[in-house]
């Protein structure tokens, strides 16, 4: 208990912080072409392995830029893009991912009971393993909250997964995700994934 004390305290400590920059979001349409093969000419992904960015909560994404071009978040092809971007372009992109709209995501029939594990992790998280419910940070919807914790609504699952597991192994850092990530089972990321993704 005293660990899931300690998570929370910590969630809350992070606090929100203000994006520097007030982006434009028709510049970073344009700047975004570079940016359209991978994540979709309004960032609904059509590929698994590329997140989808539409509806990503103000700030995150200008934040992750600025991860992936000091070399706090590993990529090589997003730290090679990130490298020529400054703070405006970055705002730009920002504003211009988080002002498009997501397209909802589906479980099927087959996916109910992992979905109905994964709900009951993001909405009640687990006293036993000390991990908080995903909603405190990632909102009761799944929408986010600007600008430290991103929309996992509607996003692939299979990103989702790679995600929580590249968190869990460290390949992904995470001062946050990291510990909780490192507590769950693949099978709990799994359908965690599941159901995270057709939040609406």
């Amino acid at each position: 208990m005293n660990r899931l004390v300690s998570i929370i305290t910590t969630i809350l400590m992070t606090g929100v912080s203000a994006q520097a920059i007030a982006g434009d979001p028709a510049a970073g349409q344009v700047k975004a072409q570079a940016c359209v093969a991978c994540h979709g000419a309004d960032g609904n992904s059509a590929n698994s392995g590329f997140p989808s960015l539409a509806g990503q909560v103000p700030g995150y994404i200008a934040g992750q830029l600025a991860a992936f071009k000091s070399g706090k978040r590993a990529n090589a092809i997003m730290m090679g893009l990130a490298q020529p971007l400054n703070a405006e372009d970055m705002a730009d992109l920002d504003a211009w991912y988080s002002s498009q709209t997501i397209a909802p995501r589906s479980i099927s029939e087959d996916q109910l009971a992992l979905a109905s594990e994964g709900e009951s992790l993001y909405r009640g998280g687990s006293a036993e393993l000390a991990i908080p419910a995903c909603m405190a940070c990632h909102g009761p919807a799944g929408h986010g909250m600007p600008s430290n914790y991103p929309r996992v609504a509607g996003q692939w699952p299979e990103y989702l997964e790679s995600q929580l597991l590249a968190f869990k192994s460290g390949e992904r850092a995470g001062k946050i995700m990291g510990p909780i990530a490192h507590r769950l089972s693949a099978q709990q990321i799994n359908a965690l994934s599941v159901y995270m993704s057709a939040l609406q």
